[in-house]
């Protein structure tokens, strides 16, 4: 239980720490600059240092999984030192996927950055003992054996004044308050101090008491864990820094991955007064800037997929679990007596976790199944210059701008209406992305909205009705003729300049069509008027017991459409669609069929009802197995009934049947006689063993003599009918293997 208490906070706050200096706010953005150049220090000296060069952000490709591809590109001469501070969420994702190339032709001497030490680690230092987050019993328990120094006021407990000595303990007390039926129970604590004359004092631990540590090496100690605990608090910043090694000036990427949030997609679309068929259907790309660095003419794509990726603390040291072997100890001389000599297998331990046994996976890095190597890793100067033969070209493909269009601190306008050309896309592996040619400006911890669709699409307005959603939704049916795939967002409609409701979407890849719903339709009502269906047997089939009946069955649906608003209405029935072979008949035709759903237009006029008859016709089958444990002698009746012309092939079964189910009646008969007749000769038995000696016994003799006879007779009528309807069931069991039949309604063998 944690202790809450003042005495433990006051006994920290009493301890003379040392002033620490604030810790500087790191920033949450990679920043990626040029520093001084690698040189002797005589030289540095004498000369002037190279000034600090930003290498700023060019390139950015934002995923729907919550990560970032970033590329710096910039100028480098000589030997020189790249620097970019990360915070230690971010230098997990950077030393995952961290890619460098100095494209004129010098290399990279090395990547460098700050570590730390787990706190746990740093803690184990320290003399004290406690854990991440001590209680205050913890604290004391750290202060035992030290000299300390107890002040209270007048409502300490003891009077007030100060006393010296050893703290040895500290205990919990549990205490009642109040009288015995409305008694409660309070935890109090008592520190127990021994004085340097050996007088021992227990104190009430209150808030007015106050424990020092006399100790300057205890109050040392105490606050350098205090200093450890702080330090761990705060966000660290993570300095990186690449040594970039060659003659002259040339360019250097820098590329990796960083968490970011998730872009999201968002469509309007707009139908004229005057409606020609098509919508101006205009997309948005929200995107946030929240690395802390300005996004100044940066190359942006938006990848709608989510390739793999996680988290994993690599930049963190990393502490594995040694075997601990006890130190043998040398055991002490007793007398004993000894038994006589034994050959003794003498087994081997198996330490768990010694070199080349078995290991345990620390518990704080999660291990991915199927992880892609370098997913993010740059294959060569290709890709950087967007090539579709290098790896990043294929994935990061580039356009070309003439410069920023459109943007005012981050933000687009909506009167800059992109063109048809202003967005490219490109298909890789499952994804797709959208790569603006404009570049464009983001400024950190700003979000803009991007326009990566602007374009007239067909689009009809219609009233979808489904017997999942009986309630009629306005819709509309949108064909993507761009040559974007719209990603999945949310979109909302305009009709007649007004707003007129919204919905989500799924993606629609271009040449699709899809359906998107986005109000109710109060003026129309649809219902099944009526719903019939006949089954018709055309097939019947019989092999080794297996009797197999083939349908062919016709169902008809009405629907009923009534449109009491003003203008004329288009709705879209949704019919549940068979896929096992069904058809439709000749009549109506669907506007569109799904994997499980036709969908067919009826036009209805304003203040008007329509009808629609939909009738299809598939295969049924009904399987039923004649077996001689069970009696099917009702279904093949029945049978006979339906097909006259298997009277003939399943009579012989029939009567088999009928055999075999007079002996299992006449089995059970004679069991129950079997059963009396046991029962019978069990009480005579007994009553001659009670009159025993008697001469009434006499005519018991005769009663036993005549129930043991009844019994042996029953016994074995019994087992003659067992053995009878064996013989039936394998006559029945030839019989079913025999019968082979056909019949068609048609062919009729």
């Amino acid at each position: 239980m944690r202790l809450w208490v003042t005495a433990p906070c006051l006994a920290i706050c009493t301890l003379s720490l040392t002033s620490q200096q604030p810790a500087k706010s790191p920033r949450s953005a990679p920043k990626a600059q040029l520093v001084a150049p690698l040189v002797p220090p005589r030289a540095q000296k004498a000369g002037p240092q190279t000034p600090q060069v930003d290498l700023p952000v060019r390139k950015v490709v934002l995923y729907k999984n919550g990560v970032g591809y970033f590329e710096h590109a910039g100028t480098v001469s000589g030997n020189q030192r790249v620097a970019i501070d990360f915070t230690s969420p971010q230098l997990n994702d950077v030393l995952q996927s961290l890619t460098v190339l100095d494209e004129g032709g010098g290399r990279i001497g090395g990547v460098n950055y700050n570590s730390t030490t787990p706190l746990g680690e740093q803690l184990k230092t320290l003399s004290l003992g406690m854990s991440e987050d001590p209680t205050s019993t913890e604290l004391f328990g750290a202060l035992r054996g030290q000299k300390v120094e107890v002040t209270g006021g007048p409502s300490s407990g003891f009077g007030g004044g100060t006393v010296s000595g050893r703290l040895m303990s500290i205990e919990a007390r549990t205490q009642k308050i109040g009288s015995d039926e409305n008694a409660s129970s309070i935890e109090k604590f008592f520190l127990t101090i021994v004085a340097g004359t050996g007088a021992v004092r227990v104190i009430e631990l209150t808030p007015a008491l106050s424990v020092r540590p006399t100790d300057s090496s205890l109050q040392g100690e105490l606050d350098r864990y205090l200093q450890l605990l702080s330090t761990a608090h705060s966000t660290g910043l993570r300095h990186l820094t690449l040594d970039a090694l060659g003659t002259g000036s040339r360019q250097l990427r820098v590329s990796y991955i960083s968490e970011v949030p998730v872009w999201k997609a968002t469509y309007r679309m707009v139908f004229p007064r005057d409606f020609n068929g098509n919508a101006i259907v205009q997309g948005w790309a929200v995107v946030d800037n929240t690395v802390g660095a300005d996004w100044n003419n940066v190359q942006l794509s938006l990848v709608a997929g989510a390739p793999q990726s996680f988290i994993q603390p690599i930049s963190q040291p990393l502490y594995t679990r040694r075997p601990e072997i006890p130190i043998a100890t040398e055991a002490q001389t007793t007398p004993q007596t000894h038994e006589a000599a034994e050959t003794v297998a003498v087994q081997s331990e198996v330490v768990n976790g010694a070199i080349g046994g078995p290991q345990r996976v620390p518990r704080n890095i999660k291990m991915a199944q199927n992880a892609p190597s370098a997913s993010f890793g740059v294959a060569g100067a290709e890709g950087f210059h967007g090539s579709s033969s290098g790896v990043m070209g294929s994935v990061f493909g580039s356009g070309s701008g003439n410069g920023i269009g459109g943007m005012n601190n981050g933000v687009y306008r909506p009167s800059d209406a992109i063109a048809e050309g202003d967005v490219s896309t490109n298909a890789f592996d499952d994804f797709f992305q959208y790569s603006l040619t404009q570049p464009v400006t983001i400024h950190k911890n700003e979000s803009a909205m991007v326009p990566i669709l602007q374009q007239e699409l067909p689009a009809e307005h219609v009233t979808l009705w489904s017997r999942n959603e009986p309630r009629p939704l306005r819709a509309v049916w949108l064909e993507n003729k761009s040559k974007l795939t719209l990603d999945a967002g949310s979109f909302s409609i305009f009709e007649s300049g007004e707003f007129a409701g919204e919905g989500l979407l799924d993606p629609i890849h271009p040449g699709e069509r899809r359906l998107l719903s986005y109000a109710a339709d109060q003026a129309m009502r649809v219902k099944i008027t009526d719903n019939q269906g006949k089954r018709t047997l055309h097939h019947l089939q019989i092999r080794k017991g297996l009797v197999v009946e083939r349908y062919m069955d016709v169902s008809s649906m009405t629907y009923s459409a009534t449109n009491s608003g003003d203008e004329d209405r288009v709705v879209l029935l949704e019919h549940p669609r068979h896929t096992n072979g069904w058809t439709l008949d000749e009549g109506a035709k669907p506007a569109e069929t799904t994997a499980d759903l036709y969908r067919f237009r009826l036009t209805v006029k304003a203040h008007a009802s329509e009808k629609l008859e939909v009738r299809e016709r598939g295969p049924e089958f009904t399987q039923v197995s004649i077996d001689p444990n069970q009696n099917t002698n009702v279904y093949l009746l029945d049978l006979i009934k339906r097909v006259p012309d298997a009277e003939a092939q399943l009579k012989p079964i029939l009567a088999a049947q009928a055999k075999l189910a007079d002996l299992n009646q006449a089995l059970a008969d004679a069991k129950k006689q079997e059963e009396t007749a046991a029962a019978d000769e069990a009480r005579d038995r007994e009553n001659l063993t009670a009159l025993k000696g008697n001469d009434a016994a006499r005519r018991f003799v005769d009663e036993l003599n005549h129930a043991e006879d009844l019994l042996q007779s029953t016994r074995k009528h019994t087992a003659d009918l067992e053995q009878q309807k064996a013989v039936a069931v394998e006559n029945l069991r030839a019989e079913i293997n025999a019968l082979n039949f056909d019949w068609d309604a048609t062919i009729k063998n």
